[in-house]
């Protein structure tokens, strides 16, 4: 079991903090015990931050973690639906939504569009679903800045950091489905990641064939996508 608090985040969540700039005002969506937003400010990085729950009781535990660390005034517990944690007078310019599946991550930013206007920076952490993640931001305007990718207790997760852009531009596909940071760093988390993939799908495919009527478009089309991931994994030599 990973230990977390204020002070000893996990490894995904202090890759989190560490992508959240100095003196940002962060609204944490989804803060559970408010370990990243308590953490943050504990470390002197910042001096403000909203901590932002839809379920009562890990809300409640905000409220004791906050108490306890005497960090009320700076870290300001929320019992809402999203974003609309956020007020116009916090003055958020920082968001972080980690633990989610992307497509949830998603709707919540969707759902929030009119707290997103004065947003310099989004750090997205999602657990599955990143795709549709990117091409929710790709659609709204807003440009990939980095992405990171780690493992930690056998899960591999990968952090987006995105911007708002008044330039128009489009990722591909394969951008899409694999982070156009992570297509330029890659290294052995990625290989991990997608050569795990090719070992799942692969045995999918062979219990298909199995089958009386074996579905010969839906077995094409896993196909199709696996060829692309070896594509992905296959320069991997840097």
């Amino acid at each position: 079991m990973i230990f977390v608090d204020e002070k000893h985040l996990s490894a995904r969540l202090a890759c989190v903090a560490s992508l959240v700039p100095t003196g940002a005002r962060v609204a944490d969506i989804g803060s559970d015990h408010a370990y990243l937003p308590a953490a943050l400010v504990l470390d002197g990085k910042i001096d403000f931050a909203i901590a932002g729950e839809v379920v009562k009781g890990p809300y409640e535990n905000a409220v004791h973690e906050i108490k306890d660390h005497q960090l009320e005034g700076r870290v300001i517990p929320r019992l809402a639906d999203g974003l609309a944690a956020i007020e116009p007078a916090d003055k958020v310019d920082t968001i972080t939504i980690a633990g989610m599946g992307g497509s949830l991550i998603a709707s919540i930013l969707e759902k929030g569009k009119d707290k997103l206007t004065r947003i310099k920076r989004l750090i997205l952490q999602p657990n599955v679903g990143e795709s549709q993640l990117r091409e929710w931001l790709m659609n709204n305007h807003y440009q990939i800045m980095t992405e990171k990718i780690i493992e930690e207790d056998n899960h591999i997760y990968e952090i987006i950091v995105a911007e708002p852009s008044v330039v128009p531009f489009r990722y591909s596909k394969y951008e899409l489905d694999f982070g156009p940071f992570l297509l330029e760093s890659k290294g052995p988390v990625f290989k991990k990641k997608w050569q795990e993939y090719l070992q799942r799908e692969a045995h999918v495919i062979d219990q298909m064939q199995k089958a009386q009527q074996p579905p010969v478009k839906k077995i094409n089309e896993i196909n199709q996508f696996l060829s692309q991931v070896k594509e992905a994994i296959a320069d991997d030599n840097r």
